[in-house]
């Protein structure tokens, strides 16, 4: 029985309420020690009467073991795994330890279990609870987090309980704060348990309203102005301390081992010289509960299992690790090899090597957190230097592939030695780099990698390569000379003729090495540097699977013991030819796009990993067309695969290139899902991206506050997703009349420290259009020159034909409609509805301004149709205005719209209506089928239709 918590149990009954409905939801309940947080999960199981009841419990101890709690939370419904979708069967089972192989994407395991949560709640629905989620470890904290947040038309309710500041953190769920109880109410559960107690008013001014106190303190002596947990655990001591030797060993023993196993603990037991008989005075005064049925032993609260643990002396705790070490057998090598690491008092080789073992065996399972801690104990206990340095090494690395940046950058500069083999240096600066990166130091994170790089250049010249992809990232945050620097290194790099690298690294000098080398002679400098007109997330990286840091597995790639796990050791023959003098003359002889992806794939490159660096380079030098068509396939493959850690820079790649053939709606769909995916796998990086490129999609739309906002983010995450945000920003004064606005915002990005960025080139016609409604054409001097003779080694219509709108727009009058004509007809050649629309609005503005009305009516009408079917409203007024002054008709508009579509129900919409099914869309992304049917059903009248089969019929106006 509960007293009080009424606001408590209205906020559980809402949550169950609306998840028997079919909103699934989750609430994570936040307090102190003792405060009542099992008694509502309790309750809220009770209240559950017909439903499916999982339910799971972090252990202190337990917290290094990966997928605990997952196991615990999953294991009575394992038997219905084979109704998953392969690949996240697959992936589900590897990782719970149920059957071999790598481990699965972590995004692709939460996927896995949202859908069998999601298949449990077809037949009735479904309560999971979670209680001390403070000590979850990461990797299970981590799965229901991205399950819950993904939760949507099932009949599934999550309820979390966790301390207030402590472990884990469930962000971006809604949580409550469960406070002491009320004097009434914590006098009558006092009045309750002990209805004979001869002074409750000490008790309950000592308890302060926690139950768990009021439960304890009258069986316990006076413990003065202590907080109730310290009271507790005090309380704890003294009923502990009154039970025979034997029973407290006994109760250690139960402290101690994580999994609660009855059979483990009855092994232990008996190692230690005792018996069950043993047990029983810890049963009668109800410490514990030894269930018989489910074979486990459960403490009756953990703070009383912290006490017991804390209490006892080393000697004892020491000898309760080595019997609960003999007692796990070789099904849970992680936990014997724990509890032999625990009971070491030295150096033990055989400890360390074992520790070791299964540490390694964790991270093929994708534990790594766990792997982590596990290698690093494993690193102090063993007497030889070099296995010891091997296995810090390895504790770094499976802190990267955790994401946990700041551990691996602790353990990487404890370890960085002058002395250290360079190998081993190589990848303490490797992880030293990555960590200085995602804090924003740019400048020093782009020496710490090319200096891990350089050290294993001539050895290992691929592992260096995959260094040095990395450092081009970062590069293009610090500056141009850092680009400059970057890119001779990588060119210069001997590789093997056939390592998979090798033809990106040609493409990249294709790519960047005209610009590099137009820079280097602007500066006086020789032509093998500088890129002007890469994209700020053009070239960026990210490890195949890898959340938090993008950057485990494109680290060094050679272990420690100096092997080239990449087979690409440096060999005197068969070198890629791709030096740093390439680089200058590539952009003549360079493999294109297509070529490189051909030539990287028979080699053997890890798809989509090894592609994704030359797929974003490929928008720097204009090649557009290319990078959608290699976009689409990286990010069909990407989902096929489980790459759900590079998704987020594919489908961003892809979102650019849309909107630059003038597909703004997929784009938008697409940057959408690609930011959901960058917050679940924890990019920072991208989230600003993204939210950069979303602010410059409202712009177009005329959306001001969606676009502020998605701006103000794009800024507070630092320095990654600002050009997209200052073009954005641009775009929307410009198109509501603000030119003297737009121009400050296009002149700071254009002229700034990232004007070699994607968005900083494409934003210079809007600069020349800003300046000159301002009569202040001198500010377009230095740009324009830099975006002629982009265009020009573009080659391609569309960019000849900005440049000549930008003269147009320049041009005395005798002059400028040969420019405008010349311009339209460029982009007839090569059709991009946005740009040629914006090209029409500005030839019929001209011709109106000259008195030609009747001529500019045509252009007006055509840009106007183009503007609405483009959804940019404030431009397809504009261009009604103007043709309104010329006296002609409005335009009519597109035979269908889409309007009031979500991104995602939108992104449902097209792929039902390509024949998909709720199950196949739902895999792809990264959703329940129920809630692809959710959102299908919600779409249906906002387009006019009644079932799927009219859907075709909507397919044009959707794309």
């Amino acid at each position: 029985m509960l007293y009080g918590r009424g606001t408590e149990r209205a906020a559980v009954d809402r949550l169950l309420a609306a998840a028997g409905g079919g909103r699934a939801g989750a609430l994570v309940l936040r307090g102190e020690p003792g405060i009542g947080k099992s008694a509502l999960l309790d309750a809220a199981a009770e209240a559950a009467a017909g439903w499916r009841v999982l339910r799971a419990a972090g252990v202190e101890s337990e917290a290094r073991l990966p997928h605990a709690v997952l196991s615990q939370l999953l294991a009575p419904a394992l038997g219905e795994l084979d109704g998953l979708p392969g690949p996240q069967r697959a992936a589900l089972e590897r990782t719970l330890g149920l059957a071999d192989g790598p481990a699965g994407d972590r995004l692709l395991v939460g996927l896995a279990v949202l859908t069998l949560l999601g298949d449990l709640a077809e037949r009735q629905p479904v309560l999971a609870l979670v209680d001390d989620l403070q000590w979850a470890d990461p990797e299970s904290a981590a799965v229901l987090r991205l399950a819950a947040r993904r939760l949507g038309a099932e009949r599934v309710a999550l309820l979390l309980a966790t301390r207030e500041d402590d472990g884990p953190d469930p962000a971006g769920l809604p949580d409550l704060r469960i406070g002491p109880l009320a004097e009434p109410d914590a006098a009558a559960l006092l009045h309750h348990l002990a209805p004979e107690l001869p002074d409750p008013a000490r008790v309950l001014a000592a308890a302060a309203g926690n139950p768990l106190a009021l439960r304890e303190l009258p069986h316990g002596a006076d413990t003065g102005a202590l907080p109730p947990a310290g009271r507790l655990r005090l309380a704890y001591h003294g009923q502990v301390s009154r039970l025979p030797g034997r029973t407290q060993r006994w109760l250690l023993l139960a402290a101690l081992e994580e999994t609660g196993a009855l059979e483990v603990l009855l092994r232990a037991a008996a190692e230690s010289g005792l018996d069950a008989a043993d047990l029983a005075p810890a049963e009668e005064q109800g410490l514990l509960k030894v269930d018989l049925t489910a074979g486990r032993v459960a403490f009756r609260h953990p703070l009383l299992r912290s006490a017991v643990a804390d209490r006892a002396p080393l000697v004892d705790r020491l000898a309760a690790h080595r019997a609960l070490a003999a007692a796990h057998g070789p099904a849970e090598p992680l936990r014997r090899a724990w509890h032999r690491a625990l009971a070491a008092t030295g150096r033990d080789a055989d400890a360390a090597g074992e520790l070791a073992a299964a540490a390694g065996a964790a991270a093929a399972r994708g534990g790594h957190t766990g792997a982590s801690a596990a290698y690093e104990r494993a690193a102090r206990l063993s007497p030889d230097p070099d296995l010891a340095r091997r296995w810090t090494v390895e504790a770094v690395e499976a802190a990267l592939e955790a994401g946990e940046v700041d551990r691996a950058e602790r353990l990487a500069l404890a370890a960085d030695r002058p002395d250290a083999d360079p190998v081993t240096r190589a990848h303490l600066l490797f992880a030293r780099g990555v960590a200085e990166f995602w804090r924003g130091e740019h400048g020093p994170a782009h020496r710490r990698l090319t200096e891990a790089a350089a050290l294993v250049a001539d050895p290992h010249p691929g592992p260096a390569a995959r260094v040095l992809v990395q450092a081009v990232h970062v590069a293009w945050y610090d500056g141009l000379p850092a680009v400059r620097d970057t890119l001779t290194a990588l060119t210069a790099l001997p590789l093997p003729v056939d390592d998979p690298l090798a033809p990106v690294v040609r493409y990249l000098a294709a790519a960047l090495g005209p610009l590099v080398g137009e820079q280097g002679q602007e500066q006086g400098q020789e032509p093998d540097a500088d890129p002007a007109g890469a994209g700020g997330a053009g070239v960026g990286v990210e490890g195949e699977g890898v959340e938090g840091t993008g950057a485990g597995r494109a680290g060094v790639g050679a272990p420690a013991a100096g092997a080239d796990p990449a087979g690409a050791g440096a060999t005197d023959a068969g070198r890629a030819g791709v030096g740093a003098a390439d680089a200058g003359r590539a952009g003549v002889g360079g493999p294109t796009l297509p070529e490189a992806e051909r030539a990287a794939r028979a080699a053997g490159a890890a798809v989509p990993v090894d592609l994704a660096l030359a797929c974003g380079a490929g928008l720097v030098p204009g090649h557009d067309a290319e990078v959608l068509d290699l976009a689409r396939r990286l990010v069909r493959e990407g989902r096929e695969a489980g790459a759900f850690g590079t998704l987020p820079t594919l489908l961003f790649f892809l979102a650019e290139a849309e909107l630059f053939d003038g597909r703004p709606g997929l784009a938008a769909d697409h940057a959408a899902e690609a930011l959901g995916l960058a917050r679940d796998t924890g990019q920072p990086l991208w989230t600003g991206q993204l939210h950069g490129f979303l602010a410059y999609l409202s712009a177009v739309r005329g959306d001001g506050d969606p676009c502020r906002e998605q701006a103000a983010a794009a800024f507070a995450r630092g320095g990654a997703g600002a050009p997209w945000a200052r073009w954005a920003l641009g775009v929307l004064d410009l198109g509501a009349g603000r030119a003297e606005d737009a121009l400050g915002q296009l002149a700071a990005l254009t002229g700034g420290p990232h004007a070699h960025h994607v968005s900083a080139v494409r934003a210079v016609p809007d600069l020349v259009e800003a300046a000159v409604r301002l009569r202040r054409e001198e500010r377009t001097a230095g740009p324009l020159a830099g975006f002629e003779r982009w265009a020009a080694r573009a080659d391609r219509p569309w960019a000849r034909a900005l440049v000549h709108r930008c003269h147009a727009l320049l041009a005395p009058d005798e002059l400028a409609e040969d420019r405008y004509l010349a311009a339209l007809a460029e982009h007839a050649e090569q059709p991009r509805p946005w740009e040629q629309a914006r090209t029409e609005l500005l030839y019929g503005e001209w011709l109106r301004r000259g008195r030609r009305k009747a001529e500019a009516r045509a252009p007006l009408r055509s840009a106007e149709q183009a503007f609405r079917r483009l959804g940019a409203g404030p431009w397809a007024e504009r261009a009604r205005l103007e043709l309104d002054a010329t006296g002609g008709p409005a335009a009519a508009g597109p035979d269908r719209t889409v309007a009031g579509l979500t991104p995602q129900e939108s992104q449902i919409v097209r792929l039902a209506a390509q024949g998909l099914s709720n199950r196949e869309i739902a895999a792809q992304l990264f959703l329940s089928a129920r809630t692809v049917g959710h959102h299908l059903y919600k779409a249906y009248p906002k387009l006019g239709v009644g079932s799927r089969t009219d859907l075709a019929g909507v397919l044009p106006a959707l794309s």
